[in-house]
């Protein structure tokens, strides 16, 4: 596992979410070179799929939190925040 790779398994999906943000700001800009582009893209996508990663992971655990003693399967419904 490289440096990287190790940095972005120990982030929490706020910061990854934060610094996707700033690399799509900066990639929309046009400011940067090809290489730098294609570097900062290949990033955001390891931060994207941490970050979808992340919330699968919550939406188990509340799965879980939910379902009854008995076992029973008792389906999900998507979440309003109010």
């Amino acid at each position: 596992m490289t440096e990287a790779e190790t940095d972005l398994a120990a982030m929490s999906f706020e910061a990854a979410l934060h610094e996707l943000e700033s690399l799509v700001a900066r990639l929309e800009s046009g400011d940067l070179a090809l290489d730098e582009s294609i570097r900062l893209y290949a990033r955001g996508e390891a931060l994207r799929a941490h970050c979808e990663a992340r919330l699968k992971d919550a939406q188990m655990r509340i799965e879980k939190i939910v379902q009854p003693a008995s076992g029973e399967s008792v389906g999900t419904a998507p979440f309003v925040a109010d």
